[in-house]
């Protein structure tokens, strides 16, 4: 068989379904036998097959932590198909491969360099390793009041201030879809002989349309993790880490996914990884064309609609590209937020944004979206404008995020797993300001940690945060979920 042969092959579905098609008494978990146990609303919603597949790792299937069949033959095809030397798939989502890849390069006191607006999973892996953040501010933009990506001029700035770090990590595409110049960056970080880690959760379409924006891989990154299930057709929780060159130690990586990823992995979820390449191989440039030219529909026809305005490339900070699938609007023309309108879309007009912010909506527009939710999007926004676009609105302030200076570097006073691990006591919010947070606190989505542990609580943190209670966004991670008091390190 040769290699393009093989990836028409769907190995793990295939094994998957012979397995369950197999008659024989099961003796092993999980404890509903092939779904013959299965709750009757469950089969009733979901159907008889979807249990018959859910399978352990039966011997004529393959070991996730020491994959020598189906899984193996996967992940190879998969590392071909993105461009990688070697591919994990992963179980427990984008953030176990943050974390993993954090552990594989970073060890108690060592030093990573990253985003100040990475995920929260990035501040997971901190602690857990004890690795110690060197934070760069992305560029940051004022009016959109949105982060954006870092400069190849900021990370050159740390590297030249911290050349014992251990590693770079970078957030690609942002949430926002801005994707800095990432060519330009892993060259500089390579200068200094060490790995650049992607956060490319949302850039997993990349590698299979000439019209997007690079890929990590292909841009030079030597490890990247991504959300297949968020932009491509994996289910939830499927994600994959990929590889590239000699600078991150494959058996060092494969030791961490072990401690971060579940023993008992969904092989509904590997399967549909393995789908997931296949799919995109075989069809993925023709499926994204059309995903295309949805989106410039959706823009063009949005941004001629009275009161709203569309995020682009131009005179966006930090912005190398912009990825086209991505949709964000400003809203605050019409006197809402964009807590607001959200709340409008979802309950009267039956639209549903992936992210509302204080200013905006931001819309992912992927293979599976159709002509039908351009034009029912395009009609709510028509809405929206016709019944809040008046001469007497008044736009909505910005919503301040703290700290925001275009790259700053900013050291923590203590590092994360010090202060997640320290003794602690429990403060009001307005009385931490000045003191150590032990807790990180973060509005979600995206899951970006306002609070960090190990770093000072700021007065205008705790405005912030206030701010985004009072206009309805949603606050995670923070152990008092009314926010009214907050954990700090008892200096």
């Amino acid at each position: 068989m040769t290699k393009d042969e093989g990836q028409r092959t769907i190995p793990i579905l295939d094994a998957l379904q012979a397995c369950a098609g197999r008659p024989h008494a099961p003796f092993y978990a999980p404890g509903h036998k092939r779904g013959k146990g299965i709750s009757d609303r469950l089969v009733n919603l979901w159907g008889k097959s979807v249990f018959e597949s859910d399978l352990p790792e039966l011997p004529d299937f393959d070991n996730l932590f020491a994959p020598s069949g189906v899984i193996q033959e996967a992940q190879e095809l998969a590392a071909a198909a993105f461009g990688a030397d070697k591919t994990w798939f992963l179980v427990n989502g984008s953030t176990c491969g943050v974390i993993a890849a954090i552990l594989a390069t970073c060890g108690t006191g060592d030093k990573l360099i990253l985003p100040r607006n990475s995920h929260q999973s990035a501040i997971a892996g901190l602690v857990v390793s004890g690795a110690s953040p060197i934070f760069i501010t992305p560029e940051y933009d004022p009016s959109g009041d949105l982060a954006h990506s870092i400069t190849p001029e900021a990370v050159s700035q740390a590297l030249k201030h911290h050349p014992e770090a251990k590693a770079v990590m970078l957030l690609y595409p942002t949430y926002h879809g801005v994707c800095g110049d990432i060519h330009a960056i892993a060259q500089r970080v390579h200068h200094y002989n060490i790995p650049l880690l992607v956060d490319e959760a949302h850039g997993a379409h990349l590698t299979f349309h000439p019209d997007l924006p690079p890929s990590a891989i292909s841009a030079g990154a030597d490890l990247t993790i991504q959300s297949t299930h968020k932009v491509l057709a994996a289910m939830t929780q499927a994600s994959m880490l990929h590889i590239k060159g000699d600078r991150i130690d494959p058996e060092r990586l494969s030791q961490a996914l072990q401690l971060v990823q579940s023993t008992s992995p969904s092989a509904l979820l590997l399967a549909s990884l393995d789908a997931a390449r296949h799919q995109m191989v075989l069809y993925g440039e023709k499926l994204l064309s059309r995903t295309l030219g949805l989106a410039e529909v959706a823009r063009e026809q949005i941004q001629q609609i009275p009161g709203l305005s569309v995020l682009d490339a131009t005179n966006t900070p930090g912005c190398f590209t912009l990825d086209p699938t991505r949709l964000t609007v400003k809203v605050t023309a019409l006197g809402l937020s964009g807590f607001e309108a959200d709340e409008i879309f979802c309950e009267q007009l039956d639209v549903t944004a992936e992210l509302p912010t204080f200013q905006h909506l931001t819309f992912i527009m992927s293979l599976g979206n159709t002509t039908d939710d351009i034009q029912q999007l395009v009609q709510a926004f028509s809405h929206l404008s016709q019944r809040y676009c008046r001469p007497d609105s008044r736009p909505r302030q910005n919503l301040y995020q703290p700290g925001m200076v275009s790259g700053l570097i900013l050291e923590p006073s203590m590092s994360p797993r010090d202060a997640f691990f320290a003794p602690k006591e429990r403060l009001t919010l307005e009385q931490s300001v000045g003191k150590i947070s032990a807790e990180w606190v973060c509005p979600y989505p995206p899951g970006i940690p306002v609070l960090i542990p190990g770093f000072a609580i700021a007065s205008a943190t705790v405005d912030y945060l206030r701010q985004v209670q009072h206009f309805g966004g949603y606050i995670t991670g923070c152990s008092d979920p009314s926010l009214n008091s907050v954990n700090v390190v008892i200096q």
